[in-house]
């Protein structure tokens, strides 16, 4: 029979063996009872809203001079002198070159002389026709005898009317021998040297002249595009200017903004059958003759106004496999949707979307690399870097 103090040992064991059954089955309440909700991750967001967005297409041009001269002789001849400095700016009608006037003066001392003896012989036939005319009155004469003199008188007449013309003629060649420039410009470097014989038909200018202030800028648009553009206006989503004119703009090749702007003149009536472009061409002030014939530029034209437009940045689009466009809503209750959408027209750093996003939802620009559809989320107001560094400047 156990003694007493075995029994309360017993008894000390079993409260023990309680006592840590006990604590088993709390730490396990607790561990079951422990939150399993994900946490919240920080995403940068911007709240969409209504607004009236230009439309601007970025299209590929060229630049061209407003008006382009050869400068070609009238006269054949020897080129005896080049006169002005080749990249120069050169006036309507500064002499450019100098053909020798030797033989062209022999041709106008020659006129002269021709003109000399027509009108001498004008002068003997007119005074003929007035003797044969006063010897008719006094019946001296016959008749045939004075509509002779007349006749003579009427030959010396075109005689003279001709020489004048040579003479008018041989003149106008040795003015020619000064090449003179048909417009101002930028005359470019000398096709031709002194000592040449130049002469009419040849096929090679002696220099060219451009118009380089201002310049055109001619560029070319999608059918497609302008019958958006032309829909839109009809629904009345789009509206011209005020003035009804568009502005355009210049970026160079290396995306650097023209700073001037110019103004659109004329827009093709007719579409390339190859390409399915249209032409359009604009203007734009030159003064210090930045932009170049041949220079290649980004034109962007404004063509309207989008009424009630709504745009989300270009870095909140994401792209499937079928490249459809997508963009995360953060929901009410702070949780991510990824919905299908459809853009349309670039403006800036934005996308203007057509379907898909209303106005007031909370669109995700960054943080939606580390999450998915349903992921719970902190939302925050975007700032682009931009903003963000002229504050870390301040």
């Amino acid at each position: 029979m156990p003694s007493a103090k075995q029994i309360r040992k017993f008894a000390v064991a079993l409260s023990a063996i309680a006592f840590l059954a006990a604590c088993d089955e709390a730490t396990d309440g607790n561990q079951a009872a422990a939150p399993t909700a994900r946490p919240a991750m920080p995403v940068s967001t911007v709240v969409t809203v209504a607004e009236d967005i230009p439309v601007v297409n970025e299209l590929p041009g060229r630049i061209a001079p407003t008006e382009i001269a050869e400068v070609r002789p009238r006269v054949s001849g020897l080129l005896i002198e080049r006169v002005f400095e080749q990249g120069t700016m050169v006036n309507a009608g500064d002499v450019l070159y100098r053909i020798d006037p030797a033989p062209f003066q022999v041709q106008v001392d020659s006129a002269k002389a021709t003109l000399a003896r027509a009108e001498a012989v004008q002068k003997q036939a007119r005074l003929e026709a007035d003797r044969q005319k006063e010897l008719r009155s006094r019946k001296v004469s016959s008749a045939q005898t004075l509509d002779n003199a007349i006749a003579a008188l009427a030959q010396a007449d075109a005689d003279v009317a001709a020489a004048r013309a040579g003479l008018a003629a041989a003149q106008l060649d040795l003015q020619y021998t000064e090449v003179k420039a048909p417009l101002s410009g930028r005359i470019g470097r000398a096709l031709v040297t002194e000592g040449a014989l130049i002469a009419t038909t040849s096929e090679e200018p002696l220099a060219i002249i451009r118009q380089l202030d201002p310049v055109y800028a001619d560029f070319t648009q999608s059918a497609k595009q302008l019958r958006a553009l032309r829909a839109g206006i009809k629904a009345g989503n789009v509206s011209l200017s005020e003035d009804g004119a568009a502005t355009v703009r210049l970026n160079f090749d290396d995306g650097a903004s023209y700073p001037l702007t110019g103004r659109l003149l004329l827009q093709e009536s007719t579409v390339d059958s190859e390409t399915g472009q249209i032409t359009l061409r604009g203007e734009f002030p030159n003064p210090d003759f930045s932009l170049l014939p041949g220079m290649y530029v980004r034109v962007r034209i404004e063509q309207g106004i989008r009424r009630n437009a709504v745009a989300v940045p270009q870095q909140a689009i994401q792209r499937d496999t079928a490249g459809r466009a997508r963009v995360y809503i953060v929901k009410e209750d702070k949780t991510l949707e990824l919905r299908n959408v459809e853009l349309g027209a670039a403006t800036g750093n934005r996308w203007i979307v057509e379907r898909g996003v209303a106005v007031g939802e909370q669109v995700v620009v960054e943080g939606f690399q580390k999450v998915g559809p349903g992921a719970p989320v902190a939302p925050q107001p975007w700032a682009p870097k931009q903003n963000q560094a002229a504050a870390s400047n301040q």
